[in-house]
Parts: C-alpha cells; sequence; structure tokens
C-alpha cells in the first residue's frame, strides 16, 4: 500500500548524514511535533538528481521555510557517507538534511519503491516530495517514472 494525504509516517530508522558519521534516528522522532519537507531521490549524485532536483530545494530552502516548513530532508537508498558527500558537493549543508535509508526499508514501509535493476541500481525509492506536519503526511507529489516536475522545490512551495 501506497502512503497518501492523511496517513501517518510508518516506524523505521533513518541514518543522519552528519560530519561525524552516520546518527541514527527513528522516523518518529526526525518528523514529531514540526512540518518538514521531505523529498525523495532515486540516488544521490545521479543526473537528474543532482543537475535540478537538490539545486531547486537548496536555492529556494529560505523561501520554504519562510512559508513554515521547519525543515527540508532529503532520502535516498543510499548510505550515510555518500549522503554527507552529496550534500558538501552541493552546498546544502545547513540547508537540507540528508537522510540515508541505505537499506530501503524507509521506501518499502512508504510503498514507494522501484525497481531500478536495469541501471545497476537495484531497489531505490521513487522521486517525490512531500509534506509532512508532525508525522502525518498533508501533501505528497510522486512522480510517473522518468519525469521530474510535481515533486520540485517549485512545485511544493505553491502547495505551502
Amino acid at each position: 500500500m501506497t502512503v497518501s494525504v492523511g496517513d501517518r509516517l510508518p516506524s523505521t530508522t533513518l541514518i543522519r548524514a552528519t560530519d561525524n558519521g552516520p546518527d541514527s534516528v527513528s522516523s518518529e522522532d526526525f518528523f514529531s511535533g514540526r512540518k518538514v519537507a521531505l523529498v525523495a531521490v532515486p540516488g544521490a549524485f545521479t543526473p537528474t538528481c543532482s543537475a535540478r532536483h537538490l539545486p531547486g530545494f537548496v536555492d529556494r530552502a529560505d523561501e520554504i521555510k519562510a512559508k513554515g516548513v521547519d525543515e527540508i530532508a532529503f532520502t535516498s537508498v543510499n548510505d550515510a557517507f555518500v549522503m554527507n558527500a552529496w550534500a558538501k558537493a552541493s552546498d546544502a549543508a545547513g540547508k537540507v538534511t540528508m537522510l540515508a535509508d541505505g537499506n530501503g526499508e524507509f521506501a518499502r514501509a512508504l510503498g514507494l519503491t522501484m525497481d531500478g535493476s536495469k541501471f545497476g541500481m537495484g531497489e531505490r525509492s521513487q522521486r517525490y516530495s512531500m509534506i509532512v506536519n508532525d508525522g502525518i503526511v498533508e501533501e505528497i507529489n510522486i512522480e510517473a517514472p522518468g519525469e521530474f516536475k510535481i515533486s520540485s522545490a517549485e512545485h511544493l512551495l505553491g502547495q505551502l
């Protein structure tokens, strides 16, 4: 079953990518008591994700937060070291929190996985954005395969 508006996010463990190494955080704790713009991508350092998706949120972070969002977080089925390197390479530090879903447990629990095997990527997260308020999904924008439209920073800003 795919998560939808009004659903509470499932309880899993994510790994925050930090300069001091991996930091485990439960999804319940991370999303509790605040509004989070959550974005998922198939992979860090992949073409669309690095050239268009993450830069849009980095560039518009102040505008998004000015609309009442407490934190912007990106997740991907990558390890915390890759996510931290991606944040540094993209100038995202301090603007976007990187949440590693290395084993894909969060993506599977949301019902938002895709098969990237033909690209040598295995099971990955679908591309989406959502607004999560105190653990409850308020908006969700799931991209069609190969698309990048409704999960963009611009689209999400229009929903706030």
